[in-house]
């Protein structure tokens, strides 16, 4: 080997020990290194730190940020899908119960026609059996007739067929006299108007 390449490898290996040194300085020795700075630089060196210091919290406020950002994000997509949901399903339900209303409306209709004719009592008891289990799964599920007369008229439950004079003096204007086909509605929500006269 030279000695050319003999210097090259002390050097290197006394900039290694150098640098094992500086790393293995106690807090102390470092503490003296600052003492060795000048005034201007020492605070130089604290404004770059605080600057680094804002940069790094501002940088954490904004990754906070956006981390609660998404977590509301995604709340409230849970929300809306909860809500769409609910609300499908409402409609679905309450489709198919509006196709089973004519349904019920006949079986009445058919047990008013027949009151007080001498149709079989068997068969008149076969036909309540079923209007009275029509009722009861109206009923499960939460529908209710609109069948009141005498009450006043209200868009939100009724549908005014045709407006005529009461018989009775005493009844006021806007007055529901007859239902001539019953509504049903679900809690606040009308399925089907109730078709009426209303007294003038």
């Amino acid at each position: 080997m030279s000695e050319t390449n003999e210097k090259v490898d002390k050097e290197e290996q006394a900039d290694g020990e150098e640098q094992q040194v500086e790393a293995a300085k106690p807090e102390e020795s470092r503490e003296t290194d600052y003492e060795a700075l000048e005034k201007q630089e020492l605070i130089a060196l604290l404004v770059e730190r605080d600057r680094q210091i804002e940069q790094i919290q501002q940088e954490l406020e904004e990754a906070q940020d956006a981390r609660l950002r998404k977590a509301a994000e995604l709340e409230n997509v849970k929300k809306r899908m909860e809500r769409d949901r609910a609300r499908i399903f409402e409609s679905a339900r309450i489709s198919a119960l509006e196709d089973f209303l004519p349904v019920n409306d006949d079986l009445r209709r058919t047990l008013k026609a027949f009151e007080g004719t001498d149709v079989d009592q068997n068969f008149m008891d076969g036909i309540r059996m079923v209007a009275d289990k029509f009722e009861e799964v109206l009923k499960r599920h939460g529908v209710e007739r609109i069948d009141e007369e005498m009450v006043p008229f209200d868009v939100d439950l009724h549908d005014a067929m045709m407006r005529q004079k009461p018989e009775d003096e005493d009844v006021e204007s806007d007055m529901v006299l007859k239902v001539m086909e019953n509504g049903y509605r679900i809690g606040d929500r009308t399925i089907r108007h109730a078709k009426v006269i209303v007294s003038e």
